[in-house]
């Protein structure tokens, strides 16, 4: 297909993060484009603001016009995440409507683009969001699809001035439901190959054989920066004349060196086969950023970004919504928000919150995400979350998921280790919090709906935090 045989653009699912980006990316292109959601956050509000009109309720009725009467013009894109018993879905498949899944659109998209596709069951956000800070920022004329706000854009869209030919494209990679096997990329970055969508995957070997899959389709001549902690069997099946690289903080091919915690700044050298950088600064924290920053300029070297300009682009990176996020601050407290719902990700961000801050009362809330990862992982997640002082443990976010039998919050918290933990209703938690003090940081960890206590936690440690006893 074509896109130019489309002239209407109608989202099912219209709110999702990455499905946002494209509707942004088709507004921004002249499509006319509508959607449903089934919540108004403020990601949709922020779409009807830019022109785009959302409704609410599964209901034909609330079908735009357009759409109704122009059928073969009109391009359905769809979530993976819309029930089968939805009626609007049922209908436009009733009618004969084009429908394309997300991802195939944005494979259609950036077909004819210089890819650089970031792929990994955690960090790739971050990382994608580093590609396109560091070439954006040295003036690479680039469009970006993102799964996250990224700060320096203010935005999970970036647009290219390039004609489609010639436009170079970041992309989110996303494993889930095998998405990522619609692209072609001249440039992979696979960031981790953890045990993760187990639901869709059935276990760990399927996961794996598709990640190979993925680095498979990256094209002769490009180039696959590797993870070098991941299985070694996701390079079997990389093409001839793809050049790999791996990287890690301290192995691997291209890694860290001199490193070093100044205040909030992660400083050090970086190791390249593709040319060696000194003196890089980092602002975001986490050792795991310092990782994701390798790879993406490893990215930026590729594409003839030079040294200094690289160091300035890392510099100047501000970060992502709801990645290591810092929310408050004064001389007693701090308050952390992280995205974090896989154990390696909150193992990451807790060692991280550690070499910030030494010998501090660590309080963590959290959110689990899904029955099935709550299931297959809850071990892990009860290791992981052991390194805080202090857990409040929040029911399960059930996302597109029924209730398992058996499977709740409590499977991790009788597991947890740490000196006092408890469940907490989220409705509860700022009442709770204001009956205790005894906490140097706070962080609110998980990929639910938890950043919805993140503005009133905020208000609450501002008129509060002084004087708490």
């Amino acid at each position: 297909m074509k896109l130019e045989d489309y002239t209407y653009i109608y989202f099912l699912g219209i709110g999702g993060i990455g499905m946002s980006a494209i509707a942004r990316w088709f507004n921004a292109k002249g499509y006319p484009v509508w959607g449903y959601d089934k919540t108004r956050t403020t990601l949709t509000e922020a779409l009807e603001q830019e022109g785009i009109m959302v409704h609410y309720e599964d209901d034909v009725n609330l079908l735009p016009q357009e759409v109704l009467q122009h059928r073969e013009e009109t391009l359905v894109v769809l979530t993976p995440a819309i029930p089968a018993e939805h009626t609007e879905w049922a209908y436009l498949k009733a009618q004969g409507y084009t429908i394309k899944k997300r991802s195939e659109v944005l494979g259609i998209i950036t077909a004819s683009a210089y890819t650089v596709a970031v792929a990994g069951t955690h960090g790739k956000t971050t990382t994608s969001s580093i590609v396109t800070q560091l070439l954006h920022h040295a003036g690479v004329d680039c469009s970006a699809f993102l799964g996250g706000i990224a700060t320096n854009l203010n935005s999970n869209l970036l647009i290219s001035k390039a004609s489609a030919e010639n436009e170079v494209v970041v992309v989110e990679a996303d494993e889930y439901d095998r998405s990522f096997l619609t692209l072609f990329p001249e440039i992979a970055i696979v960031t981790s190959a953890d045990p993760d969508h187990l639901d869709i995957y059935g276990d760990n070997e399927e996961l794996i054989r598709t990640f190979q899959k993925f680095i498979s389709q990256v094209k002769p001549g490009g180039y696959l920066f590797l993870h070098e902690n991941t299985d070694p069997r996701l390079t079997d099946k990389v093409q001839e004349g793809v050049q790999v690289i791996k990287y890690s903080l301290n192995g691997g091919e291209a890694h860290a060196e001199n490193l070093q915690i100044n205040g909030r700044w992660f400083e050090y050298d970086m190791v390249s086969p593709l040319g060696n950088i000194s003196g890089l600064r980092l602002g975001v924290p986490g050792f795991h950023n310092v990782e994701n920053t390798i790879a993406a300029t490893l990215a930026a070297q590729v594409l003839q970004v030079p040294a200094e300009e690289i160091k300035r682009g890392v510099a100047a990176y501000t970060g992502v919504k709801r990645r290591f996020e810092f929310v408050y601050e004064n001389k007693d407290k701090v308050y952390i928000d992280d995205y974090a719902h896989h154990p390696r990700e909150i193992d990451a961000f807790m060692n991280s919150l550690r070499a910030l801050y030494p010998n501090k009362r660590i309080l963590v809330i959290f959110q689990p995400h899904l029955f099935t990862r709550t299931r297959d992982f809850a071990d892990e997640f009860a290791e992981s979350l052991s390194k805080a002082d202090e857990l409040y443990l929040l029911d399960i976010y059930p996302a597109r998921e029924k209730p398992i039998e058996g499977v709740t919050s409590d499977i991790i918290l009788e597991q947890v280790k740490c000196p006092k933990k408890t469940l907490v209703q989220k409705e509860k938690v700022v009442e709770k919090l204001s009956k205790n003090s005894d906490f140097d940081v706070l962080a609110t960890v998980g990929a639910g709906d938890i950043d919805t206590l993140v503005k009133p936690l905020r208000i609450f440690l501002e008129n509060n935090c002084d004087g708490l006893e």
